[in-house]
């Protein structure tokens, strides 16, 4: 249970009457509302100029002589630390007059306000406690672009990631304790996985037949990978996929039927220039071959890439959260009821979710942790690495979500935030970047950084 604090911020009669023509209840409020035994407070005239649009509607909001109300007055708007915008007004049972039965009505919610203001930030950044630099950078060696992956045991991680910004490939660690620390293995990799290129991607697929593979695909050239079919113990290099991208996949995601949908990105081409659309393929063999790509996400103006899948709670949706490389507005999402046989057509996310590369997890009690790199218009945090709080509804519904962590500083601007995220079997999340991690002349680092959903809801409450 999350407390509410509600700030009234002006009388909803002029504003209601611009919007709807009257001021009244939609049918579907019930009629017991929320109730008390006093008006709410008065204010003279509406604000001058809403930081929202209110949403339009044929039906008024409270309507004289329903919902066991001779009449409604005094109405007002408050807002929740979320962002979602209440409806509250007097509900006089039996007439208008002041005396008499009175009830204090909320209609909830109107619409959710969001928008830089709306979300708490909580900033973790400087915890070093929390800090796990699993490859230094130095004066040399610039250590970029981490994926991890999380076994089935919830202790085994593997990282991967490459040498340069999109450098080549080459590094491979394994933890035993979930994160904490590391061992290279490097030397156990095929020769030729040091010719790879670009942010190398880490995924574990599992075949009809229950054999389990771990893949890393990279994006040049015509993604190329390397297997392992025994737990990451040895490695084999295999043909590359043959498909011309900017990346590999960003996401790749399990459907109903056992197959898994794998999606990337490219531009004209396959080269890394405007525009820039979203693809996506099938397998259902595990990863050892892959079906014709096809586009998902183009939008006039705009560039999508670096494609985030995720399911619903219910597995019913898939949501697909989305990079805007044009950086002049916020990120892009596009949701698909089919298992990503068909998608809507792509939309603004909310803005507190507005970043490059995402990567999510759920929480125990049903929450998202998304992370990425800031890139939201007027942010303090852009640039840093950061992670998103909220509920899928909140994406649904596009409103602000919860709050923001600031997970690590970027002491290079905003060179850092192409994350592994995982959640271990005691609600631990191990967020891991490249990031420049102190001034001075080293280069980049790989570094994570720990925490729990608890101790983020009491840095809230404080």
């Amino acid at each position: 249970m999350h407390r509410m604090q509600i700030t009234l911020i002006g009388c909803l009669g002029c504003a209601l009457t611009a919007s709807t023509g009257r001021v009244g209840s939609a049918a579907d409020v019930p009629a017991a509302g929320n109730r008390a035994t006093c008006a709410p407070s008065v204010c003279q005239e509406a604000p001058s100029q809403l930081a929202w649009p209110l949403r339009s509607t044929s039906e008024g909001l409270f309507v004289s002589g329903r919902d066991g109300c001779d009449t409604y007055r005094i109405p007002a708007l408050g807002v929740a630390t979320r962002g979602t915008v209440l409806a509250f007004c007097a509900g006089r049972k039996h007439s208008c007059s002041d005396p008499g039965d009175i009830d204090l009505l909320a209609h909830m919610p109107l619409q959710a306000l969001e928008g830089p203001g709306q979300l708490s930030t909580v900033d973790i950044s400087g915890d070093e406690h929390r800090h796990v630099v699993i490859a230094p950078g130095t004066e040399d060696v610039y250590q970029g672009h981490p994926t991890t992956l999380l076994m089935p045991d919830g202790k085994t991680m593997f990282a991967v990631w490459c040498i340069g910004h999109g450098g080549h490939a080459g590094p491979l660690a394994r933890s035993d304790d979930g994160g904490l620390t590391w061992t290279r293995l490097d030397d156990q990799l095929p020769a030729g996985f040091r010719q790879h290129v670009n942010c190398p991607s880490l995924y574990r697929l599992v075949d009809p037949a229950g054999q389990e593979r771990l893949w890393v695909f990279s994006a040049w050239p015509n993604m190329p990978r390397i297997v392992s079919e025994n737990g990451g113990r040895t490695w084999r290099e295999m043909e590359p996929l043959g498909l011309p991208c900017v990346m590999t996949f960003s996401s790749v995601i399990r459907r109903r039927d056992g197959s898994y949908l794998g999606m990337y990105h490219r531009g004209p081409d396959g080269q890394d220039r405007s525009p820039l659309k979203v693809l996506q393929t099938v397998t259902r063999d595990g990863g050892l071959t892959w079906s014709e790509p096809r586009v998902v996400a183009a939008v006039e103006g705009k560039d999508p890439c670096e494609p985030f899948v995720f399911p619903s709670p219910d597995g019913d949706e898939f949501c697909c959260l989305m990079r805007e490389n044009t950086h002049r507005g916020r990120s892009l999402m596009m949701f698909s009821r089919n298992d990503g046989e068909t998608w809507t057509s792509p939309v603004d996310t909310p803005w507190g979710l507005t970043g490059d590369r995402h990567r999510g997890i759920y929480t125990d009690d049903g929450r998202l942790v998304i992370a990425f790199r800031d890139q939201a218009l007027e942010s303090p945090t852009r640039g840093h690495f950061v992670a998103w709080i909220g509920t899928y509804q909140d994406i649904r519904d596009g409103s602000a979500g919860q709050a923001r962590v600031k997970l690590l500083h970027s002491f290079a601007g905003s060179d850092c935030g192409y994350p592994g995220l995982e959640r271990l079997p005691d609600g631990t999340i191990v967020a891991t970047t490249y990031i420049k991690y102190r001034p001075g002349k080293e280069k980049h680092s790989v570094v994570s950084t720990r925490f729990t959903i608890d101790e983020i809801d009491r840095l809230l409450e404080n």
